[in-house]
């Protein structure tokens, strides 16, 4: 006899099994590249386009209709130009950069702002803990591909150690919730 071991979510309830496969599968080849997710990224050495799959990740674009809803965890892919980057920053929970193609230079920083870095290829990943300052770079020579993935499915604005974008990104993620509401 089959016995199910763990409930469905309530909002799971009465979906159908065709429904449910439906709104969580995602193709990449109909994800929108989003160049403008983040307050750094509008600044040059720090381009680059966030592929969301499941939840907003350090977007703040958690009600995007056009994701798998997030539970536990977000996921998206970035792409990242040759010499660009992302700011050192932090989050609440942990974040993993798995890259998927080209070279990440990966970085992490002590409270005084002591930086050491490790270059990681396609297969390879970095987990960067909780309230650790981190970011990376392409020092390659083609664009590269990562995952990324954070540890909760509504992550809080990105923890940009640099003040000034970190008050744009504030202000951006209120501007978000205001049009939300």
């Amino acid at each position: 006899m089959r016995a199910l071991r763990h409930q469905r979510a309530p909002e799971l309830a009465d979906m159908s099994l065709e429904a449910m496969m439906e709104r969580y599968t995602k193709a990449f080849k109909d994800v929108v590249p989003d160049w403008k997710a983040f307050a750094d990224s509008q600044i040059e050495g720090k381009r680059r386009a966030q592929h969301r799959l499941i939840g907003g990740g350090g977007s703040g674009k958690h009600d995007d209709p056009d994701v798998i809803p997030a539970g536990a965890f977000t996921l998206s892919v970035m792409f990242l130009p040759p010499g660009q980057g992302g700011s050192a920053h932090t989050h609440e929970v942990e974040e993993v950069f798995f890259v998927l193609t080209g070279v990440l230079t990966v970085f992490i920083e002590d409270e005084a702002g002591r930086r050491i870095s490790k270059r990681i290829g396609p297969w390879e990943c970095v987990c960067c803990p909780a309230g650790v300052p981190h970011g990376f770079l392409n020092e390659g020579v083609e664009g590269a591909y990562f995952q990324t993935l954070i540890g909760s499915g509504r992550p809080g604005a990105v923890g940009f150690t640099d003040s000034v974008i970190y008050k744009v990104e504030e202000e951006k993620l209120s501007a978000q919730q205001k049009k939300a509401t």
